[in-house]
């Protein structure tokens, strides 16, 4: 008999206990009496750590045998990380990384059409080509690491995307990257040229005829102005498509097209709003331009009261611009009496400009700074866009 190598070999034993208590907590096993600072005794293996070795094993799909043998100890490590709590590699010379944070990895990977295999919780050499695939993809190093600021970059885009648009993550990423203010952004803005005169109304500012070239310019104009007193770019959309990316050039976070129609038929008349996507299924081929397509109609509704037809994909190209979501904005037909009265005001024109720009603003807010339809005023934008004081223009526009 070794009394003093028993009494070692219980400590040791409690110990255990004590440590697998703790570890099934980590992996997520509620039950009383489990936590070791909520019992008498947490050396103890009493009916409660049974228990929760049972419903463990039972959510692993091992046996059920309240047995903390090999297996259930295996699984009980890979329980033990949350996906971010490290970094995972591969490195050569040395066994593969394995946890429920790899298994979430390969989810998420699988999720944005990057990983085909198992969801086994293995970090092995498909998963790190995944990660590597999906970093060149968001515009970081591909070096198959997933470190920080992969999973912060996965964390952003998660929340927005679907398997279908995976396609948009560099566009996904570059705009949840970025700030919510319009300082320092591009955007290029196109206006519609048509000649033809509405029957209906002149143009209450000029008293020249009502055409689409001078409503669609003169709403762009206004559009503009405020766009730069928040410090925005703004653009002429062929001359900034010519901009790339470096050397302090830049390409345009959003482009705008604005139009008026023109129907022979009376009854005709509302708003309309067009992105990239297939015109059968309305599946959007640019996810961030049908975003800004619904943020852009709901405003032009909420605030000018004119009918909304709809936000429409369509596969023009004037809207398959590469890399930069696409807006084309119907602002309204001039064949019908109601709508050329309308756009015929100038302060209705202005309201119309202030709608587009509070649009474009709420893109770029983070989902907890948004605000409902109709409530945030140009007043409000300053707060996302500060250094300048606001002025009346509305008055000054006219």
């Amino acid at each position: 008999m070794n009394p003093a190598g028993d009494s070692l070999r219980r400590m040791d034993a409690s110990r255990r206990v004590a440590a697998l208590r703790e570890a099934l907590l980590r992996a997520g096993i509620s039950m009383s009496y489990l936590a070791p600072d909520s019992v008498n005794n947490p050396d103890l293996f009493d009916d409660h750590v049974d228990a929760a070795v049972r419903s463990f094993q039972q959510s692993r799909g091992l046996i059920v045998d309240g047995v903390a043998g090999p297996d259930t100890l295996r699984a009980l490590t890979e329980a033990q990380f949350r996906f971010g709590d490290r970094t995972l590699a591969l490195v050569e010379g040395q066994q593969p990384v394995r946890g429920d944070d790899v298994a979430e990895l390969q989810r998420h990977l699988s999720h944005l059409g990057f990983y085909y295999g198992h969801i086994d919780g293995e970090f092995n050499v498909r998963t790190r080509y995944a990660v590597a695939e999906l970093q060149n993809n968001l515009g970081i190093p591909g070096t198959g690491v997933c470190d920080q600021d992969t999973i912060r970059a996965m964390a952003r885009i998660n929340r927005a995307i679907s398997p279908s648009q995976a396609f948009a993550l560099r566009d996904y990423e570059r705009l949840d990257r970025s700030t919510a203010a319009l300082r320092g952004r591009l955007i290029a803005l196109s206006t519609g040229g048509s000649e033809l005169a509405s029957p209906h109304a002149v143009d209450r500012l000029t008293s020249q005829p009502l055409t689409e070239a001078l409503v669609a310019a003169d709403i762009g104009r206004r559009v503009e102005r405020i766009l730069r007193e928040f410090g925005a770019g703004v653009a002429s959309r062929g001359s900034a498509l010519t901009g790339v990316v470096g050397d302090g050039e830049t390409v345009p976070s959003l482009s705008l097209d604005l139009h008026c129609d023109w129907l022979d038929q009376q009854a005709a008349s509302g708003i309309a709003a067009f992105y990239w996507g297939l015109p059968g299924t309305g599946e959007p081929r640019s996810p961030i331009g049908h975003r800004a397509a619904i943020l852009l109609m709901k405003e032009l509704a909420a605030r000018t009261g004119m009918d909304s037809l709809g936000v429409h994909g369509r596969t023009w190209d004037t809207l398959k611009l590469s890399g930069i979501p696409s807006v084309g904005l119907d602002l309204g037909y001039l064949s019908n009496r109601g709508d050329a009265e309308r756009l015929a005001d100038p302060v209705f024109r202005q309201t119309v400009a202030d709608s587009i720009v509070i649009g474009i603003q709420r893109l770029y807010l983070l989902e907890e700074e948004d605000q409902p339809t109709g409530t945030l005023a140009l007043d409000d934008v300053f707060r996302f866009n500060p250094a300048q004081e606001p002025e009346d223009r509305r008055v000054a526009g006219l």
